[in-house]
C-alpha cells in the first residue's frame, strides 16, 4: 500500500483483479477469499459503494494487520468474515447465495492452499455466481502446477482466460460461463 494515496492499486496483479469488470461491468454482491491488506475491497468500494463485499480471511491476524498498519476499514456494505473459504463456500451453497464477482486472492508466494486448488472447490464457487457472475482468480506462472492448475479451471468453466504480466509471476485467470466477448472488445 502507499499510505499516502491507499486507493492506488500499487502491485500490477491487483490492477489485474479488476480485469472481470469487462464481463460484469456492475457487480452488486462480492466475495474475497484473501484479505491481505484490504486494498481489493477498499477500492471495489469506491467503485461500487452500494455493492455487499464478503470478506473471507482465514487468519485473524490478517485482518488485524490490515486494520492497524494498511488503513483498512470496512464499510456499511462489508461483512469480514475469519474463517476457512471451503467452509464459508459450502455454508453460501446452503444459504443459496448468490454472488456477481468471485475473487480468489489467498495465495502466498507460491503456495496456493491445496484445497483452494481442486475441481470440487471450483466447482461450488461457480455455484455461487449469479448467471453473469465472474470468477477472478490470482495464481502464479511460476507454480510447478501450472498445468493442473489451467487443466482444473478449463475442466470447470465454460470460458477461462489467462492474463499475465512480463514483470510480475502472477497469472490472473477469469473463468466465466456467459458468452464470451468478441475479439474487439477484448483489445479495447
Amino acid at each position: 500500500i502507499d499510505l499516502s494515496d491507499p486507493d492506488r492499486l500499487v502491485f500490477p496483479y491487483a490492477r489485474m483483479m479488476f480485469a472481470g469488470l469487462l464481463l460484469n461491468p456492475e457487480p452488486k454482491k462480492i466475495l474475497m477469499v484473501g484479505l491481505g491488506g484490504g486494498s481489493l475491497p477498499r477500492v471495489f468500494a469506491k467503485l461500487f459503494p452500494e455493492a455487499e463485499q464478503d470478506l473471507v480471511e482465514i487468519d485473524a491476524a490478517v485482518v488485524r494487520v490490515a486494520e492497524e498498519f494498511f488503513q483498512f476499514e470496512t464499510t456499511e456494505h462489508m461483512d469480514v468474515h475469519v474463517r476457512d473459504a471451503r467452509v464459508f463456500v459450502k455454508r453460501a451453497l446452503d444459504r443459496g447465495e448468490q454472488y456477481d464477482y468471485v475473487m480468489l486472492d489467498a495465495f502466498t508466494g507460491d503456495y496456493i492452499p491445496e484445497h483452494l486448488l481442486t475441481q470440487e472447490f471450483l466447482e461450488e464457487v461457480k455455484g455461487l455466481l449469479t448467471p453473469d457472475g465472474v470468477l477472478v482468480a490470482n495464481t502464479f506462472s511460476s507454480s510447478r502446477l501450472y498445468h493442473h492448475e489451467s487443466a482444473t479451471y478449463d475442466a470447470v468453466y465454460r470460458h477461462v482466460a489467462e492474463l499475465k504480466l512480463p514483470i510480475t509471476l502472477n497469472r490472473i485467470l477469469v473463468g466465466y460461463e456467459g458468452d464470451w466477448p468478441d475479439e474487439a472488445a477484448l483489445l479495447e
